[in-house]
Formats: structure tokens, C-alpha cells, sequence
């Protein structure tokens, strides 16, 4: 039978000093997960040399080769043994780990690639002679001359060669090649003023360039607005609201799609701190509780977001991947996120994107040839259908007499002039420029929606006291984590307060919630701190609430309007914020340019 404590009998484990290769493989782990890592970690060293223009070419999904080629500072004969050194690094001096100014400060990465591939360093000063020098599974050549132009170039060859059983992990070449292409379009969005240049050279065919973003001029937001437009699209480009915002030494500059231009997953996030490209939660938080009361559930707004402070007010020591960051004061910058773009998204008011119009132009399109049925084709109805004179409202039809010459032209209304009424349900206006469709109901329900939070914001949210406080028993940790937002709850009308150890006390809720299991309510808040570090559980409910109250107070589909009515409501629309989609994000109208419809007909 063994032994119940293994440290003990004659088989004790001895302590061994790990030698330095052992120890550069299992740094590797953490710091090189698949080719893309390697990319990162090189393309950012790159960048931290001052590079303007970077190349990257990748072989088999970057198993094969890794070649990273920048015009940076480079480096002298003396510093290339250093560079592949462990804790090696000229980017900081150990002084200060949180005055950390640049992407790499460890000194992991290059001695990590060179314990587990292939690694070939050629690098020239500009006021010294080119060098070269390799590393293979750790092993380390003597500096070589070598003829280049300044800069340095890294190839890695047959990455996990050293550790065969990580090539076991890998995906596909494709998926391997998409994961480098993301990691290059991140960096490439948060330099804009840096030449990218992503080339596949698999097998012998010619080299294929799979994205290019050359480096932009002038001001910094038009740079990353063309920048952005390069790698994410023109559509999000056209669809995006500028972010410039700042308090409290954080600055957030950036763009944010408007409500209408979202996605089905988080795929369209990108969120960057002093340069940095990061998946933090925090962050991620605070841009869903932005967007929360303008999106159903299953969308996500689309970002791309640049939070800049002082180095020393985040620590980005806190993952090996460096991708993970902590903030002294995390409430302050989520509150700056929140605030800026609900800020962006009223200063849009009616504003809907564009992919809108696209996307009714192709329910629209004409059916393929082949496919069409003739009037003559089509099946006879049982009865004669009622004209159009019959059935149309006694003002509102599409067919409507234009003004007379002689009379005053409509004022020009971005929303324009309410022309007719189709279905009872949806208005058709003309612009200067095209015509609007506007869904009545949804359109006046974000309307009365807007108001009654407006309402409650200036009167503050009813409470409804217990008669009996309800005790809800709960971990310390749990509790205290409460506790932190305490007053936030309270402003829509949730009070808590501590109940000895391990239990809070429930004394108020929200009126318009009625009835309420306080404990049910509280757990959910509990889960929704632990995934985003925020809650808004308890603004939700009430928001939803007043949602349905609108939906009910709303302009019914059905209901004939009158001229005026029509008009006021599309003069309303384009005074009210976020009027351009309705409570659950979808459009509340369309617009379609001349220049559209006559496409649809032909004419162009």
C-alpha cells in the first residue's frame, strides 16, 4: 500500500535545479500558445523599435515560417546574445514594473521562440555592420556578419519542433492563418501611421498578400478612421460614431456603431489600452451595459475603442499573454465608457445606419430570369379586389397630388414630408434626396419610451418598502461585492444594507416591478458582477417595464393617420435620441435614395 503522504519514506522526491533550456520551454507555454502568439509577440517588438513599415510572411499556418521584417532601430552584434537572454530587455530597467511604456517589457518572448523552433535573427544599427544569429531547441550560434539594410529581420522556422506533442494542439493551417491575420489587423488598428504589409508564401506558388494597410497621414482621427475603414469595412466605417472623451487622466478616443449596425456575436469588439490590444472584461462590461437598452440580448455592438492614462494608473503585468489588464480605479474607466458613448449614441438621435438601406434594396431585388410570373401566369382571384381609391385613407395616398408650382416647396426634413400612409401602419415620406419608410408603431413607442425615462430620470424611481425586510444569506465575499454597489442599486429604487455576517437585508424594490423574489433578483446581480464586474440586472427590469408601457401607449399598427399627425411624428423622430431604432434595436424606419429606386427600375 503506498504511502498517504508521498513527501515521506524512501522515495522522497529531490529538488532539482531545472537547466536554462527546460525553463525557456515552459515559459514558452505561456507565452507562445500558436503561431498568431509568435506573430504578436515579434510584430510588437517591431513596433517598439520605432518601425514604420513591417512585413509578415507565414508558411502553413505559421507551423512551417515565421518571417517578421521591420526597419526599426535594430541592433548591434553586442546585443543580440543579450536579446536572446531570459529577463534580457532594453524596455525597461526593473526600477518601475507599472511605468511600462511599450508592448514588451519582459524579456520571454525571443528566448521562448528560440527554446521551442528554429530561430534566425538578422539585425543592422544604423551606425553598425548588419549581424545574424540563431538559436535551435535552445541551442545558441555565434554572431555572424550578415549584409541588410537597417532594421531587423526574425525568422522562425518549424515552431514546437523542440516540443512535438504541442503541434497536437494546433487547429488547421486555414484557422491558424485567420488567428495571425487577426492579430496583425489589432496591431495594425492601433498603429495607424505604420505600414502592414501580411503575406502567405505556403508551397511554391507565388507569394499571396493577404492584407495590406499602408501607413496613413495627417490627424489622428481621420488616420484611424481610414485605418479602421481598411480593416474592419467600409460599412462599419460609414456606420460609426466618433468616441472623444476624457476624465480623470483617462482619455477614450475611438468609434462606435450606431445600434442598427450590429452583430451576432462579439466577434466586431476591439479594445485597446495605451496601444495595447486587450480582451478585458472590464472593458467588455462596459461597452454591453452602454449599448444594454438599445439591443436584444443576442446582438452586440460593433467598437473599436482606445482607452490612453498613465501607465501607472493600469498594470499590465497580470497575464503572461499581456492581454488582461487591472485598473487602480476600474469604476472610473468603465463610467467614462458608459458615459461617452451614451453620449454618441443621443447626440445620433434618429440616425440609422446604412446597411438599413442595403438590406431592404436586396429583399427588393428582382427575382433571377427564369423564375418570373407573368400577370397573365399568375391564378385568378375568387373575387374582383377592391381599388385603391376604395380602400386608401382619406388623406395618405402613395398617388397623392404634388403641390402646385405656385405654391411654397415642403421645408427640407431630414426625415421629410409625410406623403401617404400604406397598410395603416407604415408612413412614406419624401426627402430632398429619396423617401423614408417609417414603421408607425415602432417608431412612436421609442418615442414614448424615451419619455418616460426621461420622466423618471427627474423624479427618481418609486420604492416600494417590504413590510417585512427580506434576509438574503450569502458568502462575505458576495456580500461585500454587493455592498461596492450599493448606491448604484438604490437610484433605481433596489436598497440593501448588511445584516450581520454572510447576509444582506432587502428593505426596498422598484414600484413598477410590483411583486418581487428579492433573493432571485439579487443572485441574478451577483452572476451578472461576476461575468462583467457591473450589474445593470435592476435597471434592466425597470427599463422593461417602461418598454411595455410604451408598447401599449404607442401608436397601434392599424390606425389610420392624418397628415399632421404624420408629420409631427416624423418632426419628433428627429429631435429624440436614438429614435432611429426601437426598444429591442431593430429600425424604426428606412431610407432609400433617388438614386436607389431608380436602380431597382433600371434607370441607371
Amino acid at each position: 500500500m503506498a504511502s498517504l503522504n508521498p513527501n515521506m519514506g524512501e522515495n522522497r522526491p529531490v529538488i532539482r535545479q531545472l537547466d536554462e533550456a527546460a525553463v525557456n520551454r515552459i515559459a514558452a507555454g505561456e507565452v507562445v500558445e500558436r503561431p498568431a502568439s509568435a506573430v504578436k509577440e515579434l510584430v510588437e517588438n517591431a513596433l517598439d523599435a520605432g518601425a514604420r513599415r513591417i512585413g509578415i510572411d507565414y508558411a502553413d499556418g505559421g507551423k512551417t515560417l515565421i518571417r517578421v521584417q521591420d526597419d526599426g532601430c535594430g541592433m548591434t552584434e553586442a546585443d543580440l546574445p543579450l536579446a536572446l537572454s531570459r529577463h534580457a530587455t532594453s524596455k525597461i530597467d526593473g526600477s518601475d514594473l507599472l511605468d511600462i511604456q511599450t508592448f514588451g517589457f519582459r524579456g520571454e518572448a525571443l528566448p521562448s521562440l528560440g527554446a521551442v523552433g528554429r530561430l534566425t535573427i538578422a539585425s543592422r544599427a544604423s551606425d553598425a555592420p548588419g549581424v545574424e544569429i540563431s538559436v535551435t531547441g535552445g541551442a545558441m550560434s555565434a554572431p555572424r556578419p550578415a549584409a541588410l539594410n537597417p532594421g531587423t529581420t526574425v525568422m522562425l522556422r518549424d515552431l514546437f519542433f523542440a516540443t512535438p506533442a504541442r503541434l497536437k494542439f494546433l487547429r488547421t493551417d486555414r484557422a491558424e492563418s485567420q488567428a495571425i491575420s487577426d492579430v496583425v489587423k489589432r496591431l495594425a488598428m492601433a498603429e495607424p501611421f505604420v505600414q502592414f504589409v501580411l503575406r502567405d508564401v505556403s508551397g511554391e506558388d507565388r507569394a499571396r498578400e493577404v492584407f495590406r494597410a499602408d501607413a496613413e497621414q495627417g490627424d489622428l482621427f481621420d488616420a484611424l478612421h481610414r485605418r479602421l475603414t481598411r480593416v474592419l469595412g467600409r460599412e462599419f466605417a460609414e456606420n460609426a460614431l466618433a468616441i472623444d472623451a476624457e476624465r480623470d487622466g483617462l482619455h477614450l478616443t475611438g468609434f462606435a456603431a450606431l445600434p442598427t449596425y450590429s452583430r451576432g456575436s462579439a466577434v466586431a469588439q476591439y479594445l485597446f489600452v495605451n496601444g495595447r490590444p486587450v480582451r478585458d472584461k472590464l472593458l467588455v462590461g462596459a461597452l454591453r451595459g452602454a449599448y444594454f437598452d438599445f439591443l436584444s440580448r443576442d446582438r452586440h455592438p460593433a467598437a473599436a475603442l482606445f482607452l490612453e492614462c498613465d501607465p501607472k494608473l493600469v498594470d499590465v503585468n497580470v497575464h503572461p499573454a499581456k492581454s488582461e489588464v487591472r485598473f487602480r480605479d476600474p469604476g472610473m474607466a468603465r463610467g467614462l465608457i458608459v458615459s461617452a458613448l451614451r453620449h454618441a449614441l443621443a447626440e445620433a438621435r434618429h440616425r440609422a445606419s446604412t446597411t438599413v438601406a442595403g438590406a431592404t434594396l436586396g429583399a427588393m431585388a428582382p427575382e433571377p430570369a427564369g423564375a418570373r410570373i407573368y400577370q397573365m401566369d399568375r391564378t385568378a382571384s375568387p373575387a374582383p379586389a377592391p381599388s385603391f381609391a376604395e380602400t386608401a385613407p382619406v388623406w395618405g395616398r402613395v398617388d397623392a397630388v404634388e403641390p402646385e408650382p405656385t405654391q411654397e416647396a415642403p421645408p427640407d426634413y431630414p426625415l421629410g414630408t409625410a406623403r401617404g400612409q400604406v397598410h395603416e401602419n407604415y408612413i412614406i415620406a419624401q426627402t430632398a434626396t429619396g423617401m423614408v419608410i417609417v414603421d408607425q408603431h415602432a417608431a412612436h413607442e421609442r418615442l414614448v419610451y424615451e419619455k418616460l425615462k426621461r420622466q423618471m430620470a427627474e423624479a427618481g424611481v418609486a420604492r416600494q418598502a417590504l413590510l417585512i425586510p427580506e434576509i438574503v444569506e450569502l458568502s462575505d465575499g458576495d456580500c461585500a461585492r454587493l455592498m461596492e454597489v450599493a448606491e448604484d442599486l438604490e437610484t433605481f429604487g433596489l436598497s440593501i444594507e448588511p445584516f450581520g455576517r454572510g447576509a444582506i437585508a432587502v428593505r426596498e424594490t422598484p414600484a413598477i416591478l410590483g411583486p418581487v423574489e428579492a433573493r432571485a433578483m439579487i443572485l441574478d446581480i451577483l452572476d451578472e458582477l461576476a461575468d462583467q464586474n457591473s450589474s445593470n440586472t435592476v435597471q434592466a427590469r425597470v427599463e422593461a417595464i417602461l418598454s411595455r408601457v410604451a408598447c401599449h401607449g404607442s401608436i397601434r399598427s392599424g390606425r389610420r393617420m392624418r397628415a399632421e399627425e404624420m408629420n409631427a411624428l416624423l418632426r419628433e423622430m428627429e429631435e429624440t435620441p436614438h429614435s432611429g431604432q426601437c426598444n429591442h434595436g431593430r429600425p424604426t424606419y428606412v431610407e432609400l435614395k433617388l438614386s436607389d429606386i431608380e436602380r431597382l427600375f433600371g434607370r441607371t
